[in-house]
């Protein structure tokens, strides 16, 4: 398993959830990042999932 770290701001900068996340390989963190922003209203809030540096999920 590898981790990933979910990442939300608002339209200010500031960060409002951050969450780790485990998974396979990163379209599986892909799938369970999209599904944690849609639970938690956060799909059209600025997001990015990450994994050692490099970037799997970017939204503005």
């Amino acid at each position: 398993m590898n981790e990933y770290f979910l990442t939300v701001y608002e339209a200010n900068g500031e960060m409002v959830f951050e969450e780790k996340i485990e998974a396979a390989d990163d379209q599986a963190a892909q799938e369970v990042g999209k599904k944690k922003l849609d639970e938690k209203n956060f799909t059209n809030h600025t997001h990015r999932l990450t994994r050692s540096g490099k970037l799997l999920l970017f939204h503005v």
